[in-house]
């Protein structure tokens, strides 16, 4: 690329450098334009990197002081991993079963030792003249087991002394050799130094960049300009400046994440479409009529908040969120019978064909036989029978169902509506932006869309991930439930425990109940869900409970002899759990030995009775969501958490804590402050360009909370984000495209 002569640029070592005859580099840069077409490609193969923020977005994992060797007995097997060390030892040999040569070499932390091994098919001399005893560098590749040692196999690596010698030819060189070494997450392809390589070409032909935080902003929290922040991440002198350099660039995914979600609250209210209101005498003043328990003071305010929104002319986007039986669903109903009111239908998206088809039947009892009849809540799911499937399309495309509740088969191009006026989204953290988008667009104007979700979500996730809602909360638990209890069942100090589980079980039977039994696998050979939590080495070895297993075994109990047990698990067809889940449903069942398919939606009454094996390998949401499954009714629930885990082990903690709450949203801040963002999230984040980079919402909820603020003023005086054309920009990069999408829709 030629051009006009770039003006000299700031050094690393705040020296003016020369600069070559190219145009400075912008963030928009695509990455052939600024590196080498080689460079390029590998960049976009193994990072998907195409521009010049893409690229500069890969901010460090981590630095190396080159004078400081970091513990080698600390690396991971299968992790890339980039050290510093000190090499003691190098010789070469012959291989016994094939031609070639082994060279191996130890590196030393000063502490530890560690092996490199390289394999050649001819004499290796010149690597040994390279790796020479005494010499430091940095070595990166993949932590290997070999006959019971951790190794390197054909690391690549760089030695210091070649890094002077490569100065001496190129003296832009010299500006790598800085103390602090930048550490990148890498690949095998791509070692974080050829990263690190890169970096530094884009940064010597790097312009001033434009800013995306208001200068006043940035003097209240005392940021650095954009441009040193980026030049000092990737390059600091000193871990001063690599703090404050991360700390300002914190602040920023804050204030363009939440400047993003503003902005897309600001314009999805200025849309038009059509009221839902009720009708007097219509469907929703009968159903409340007829309603045989009184709503709950936090369901009447989430009523309100619901219906005020429904009666405006800009669509609803809020999310519902509950405790575990907190009547959430009942809220949802009463706002899609205010859109049948007004002859429109409303789409309620389930995760799971459990799910959708328990949703259908809470629904159907809801309403009662006449409104059932009127409504026709019709049931949508991908595995239904050809016939079944078609009088579903017909009852939706026809407006003759106004409730009409499925999977994600309602998201199929098959599926047409009559009249979408409001979309309820169960379980919302399954689904991401684009799914919900999808659904959206089959209604002729924008529908109203309720999301919910019976996991509370901690404030600070409810101001990152979903900025763009409104929030209703139901806390309180409707009357006339009678708590449960909970209880650790420590079965590795004592195995004879595991009877007295059956007992407790079998007690709850003898009572006129019903009980749930949950494992983490279906066989022995397979797990429905990856387990949130794998067991530490040397903890927990034997293989984990199964439902095949565990259903034989209870069959054999002599407690438990005179009571009907089933399996109810993700590799049944959806007839067979439908048909299993109606059969519990109506008392013809006692146990459900079963995988997490119950976590979410199961509402059975007289169930009292929980006992999850391996409690351990669950999270705390997990755990507290099956927990909910029991004592919905009039009746105390019983939750049994069989561990293996060891006394004092963080399992056992983490399984203790929640058996000393019911709260949801304290053991929602528990899960996150244990887990961490990254975990918690899960598809609450969609695409790469919306995942959080140096921001932990675990931690920095003051800061994200200031962010949100800045960001409500400045959207609601320019909601196009007119005046600062740097925000722009740095909004349009961060999303996806289908949140860019989203946002040029008028």
């Amino acid at each position: 690329m030629t051009g006009s002569s770039a003006a000299s640029g700031p050094g690393f070592d705040g020296v003016a450098l020369p600069s070559p005859q190219l145009e400075p580099l912008t963030l928009d840069t695509p990455l052939k334009k600024a590196l080498s077409p080689a460079q390029a490609t590998a960049l976009a193969k193994a990072f998907g990197f195409q521009t010049v923020n893409d690229l500069l977005s890969h901010y460090p994992r981590d630095y190396a002081d080159r004078e400081v060797l970091r513990p080698l007995n600390q690396l991971t097997p299968g992790a890339n991993i980039t050290v510093i060390a000190d090499i003691i030892s190098a010789h070469e040999k012959r291989m016994s079963s094939r031609p070639g040569t082994i060279v191996e070499v130890v590196i030393s932390d000063g502490g530890g030792q560690f092996t490199l091994t390289f394999f050649g098919k001819n004499s290796q001399q010149w690597r040994l003249d390279q790796l020479r005893p005494g010499l430091r560098g940095s070595f990166s590749g993949k932590v290997r087991m070999y006959q019971g040692q951790s190794q390197l196999a054909n690391p690549s690596y760089k030695t210091f002394e070649s890094e002077e010698e490569e100065a001496r030819d190129d003296p832009a060189l010299k500006l790598k050799h800085k103390p602090l070494i930048p550490i990148y997450a890498a690949t095998a392809a791509e070692t974080s130094w050829n990263l690190q390589t890169m970096i530094d070409q884009v940064l010597r032909r790097l312009g001033t960049l434009p800013d995306p935080v208001p200068e006043d902003l940035r003097v209240v929290h005392s940021l650095l300009d954009h441009t040193q922040a980026i030049r000092w991440i990737h390059s600091p002198d000193d871990p001063e400046q690599w703090m404050a350099a991360q700390e300002t660039l914190r602040f920023t995914e804050a204030w363009v994440l939440q400047c993003a979600l503003m902005q897309r609250h600001s314009l999805a209210r200025e849309r038009r479409t059509q009221p839902r209101v009720p009708t007097p005498g219509g469907y929703l003043e009968r159903f409340d009529a007829a309603l045989p328990f009184v709503l709950t003071i936090d369901q009447e305010i989430c009523a309100v908040e619901i219906a005020a929104d429904m009666a405006r002319s800009g669509p609803m986007n809020r999310l519902l969120q509950g405790e575990v039986g907190s009547g959430k669903t009942v809220v949802a109903l009463r706002a899609m019978l205010a859109v049948a009111d007004s002859g429109g239908q409303a789409a309620l998206l389930a995760p799971t064909e459990v799910l959708a088809g328990q949703h259908l039947r809470s629904i159907t009892t809801l309403l009662g036989p006449n409104l059932a009849a009127e409504l026709m809540p019709t049931l949508l799911t991908g595995k239904l029978p050809v016939a079944q499937k078609r009088k579903a399309l017909l009852r939706t495309v026809s407006g003759q169902s106004r409730i009409v509740i499925g999977t994600h088969a309602l998201l199929s191009d098959t599926v047409t509506f009559f009249d979408l006026g409001l979309i309820v989204i169960d379980e919302q953290h399954r689904f991401g932006v684009d799914q919900r988008e999808t659904l959206r667009l089959k209604g002729a104007e924008p529908p109203h869309v309720l999301v919910m979700t019976a996991t509370p979500i901690p404030r600070t996730i409810a101001m990152t991930m979903f900025g763009d809602l409104d929030v209703s909360t139901i806390r309180m638990l409707p009357a006339g439930r009678q708590g449960i209890r909970s209880v650790v069942v420590p079965m590795g100090e004592n195995g004879a425990l595991f009877g007295r589980v059956w007992a407790s079980l079998a007690q709850e039977l003898a009572l006129g109940r019903q009980g749930f039994v949950v494992c983490p696998a279906i066989s022995p050979a397979e797990i429905e869900d990856e387990a949130d939590f794998a067991p530490p080495p040397g903890d927990d070895p034997r293989p984990l409970f199964n439902v095949e297993e565990v259903l034989e075994g209870m069959r054999g109990v002599a407690s438990l002899a005179p009571y009907r047990l089933e399996a109810l698990h993700g590799r049944m067809t959806s007839e067979e759990k439908d048909r299993i889940m109606r059969s519990f449903a109506a008392g013809e069942i006692d146990i459900l030995v079963a995988t997490t398919v119950i976590e979410v939606g199961v509402d059975v009454p007289n169930a009292s009775a929980m006992v999850v094996l391996d409690a351990d390998r669950f999270g705390v949401s997990q755990l507290h969501q099956l927990r909910g499954r029991v004592g919905r009714g009039g009746v105390p629930g019983l939750c049994l958490l069989v561990t293996n885990s060891r006394a004092g082990s963080p399992a056992r903690q983490r399984i203790g804590d929640v058996a000393a709450t019911l709260d949801g949203f304290v053991l929602a801040e528990l899960d996150l402050a244990l887990r961490g963002e990254g975990n918690v999230l899960g598809d609450m984040q969609s695409g790469d360009g919306s995942k959080l980079r140096f921001l932990r919402v675990a931690v920095d909820g003051d800061m994200i909370a200031e962010a949100r603020q800045a960001a409500y003023h400045l959207v609601t005086g320019d909601p196009g984000i007119r005046t600062n054309p740097a925000l722009r920009d740095a909004i349009a990069r961060r999303l996806n495209d289908s949140e860019r999408t989203w946002l040029n829709k008028g």
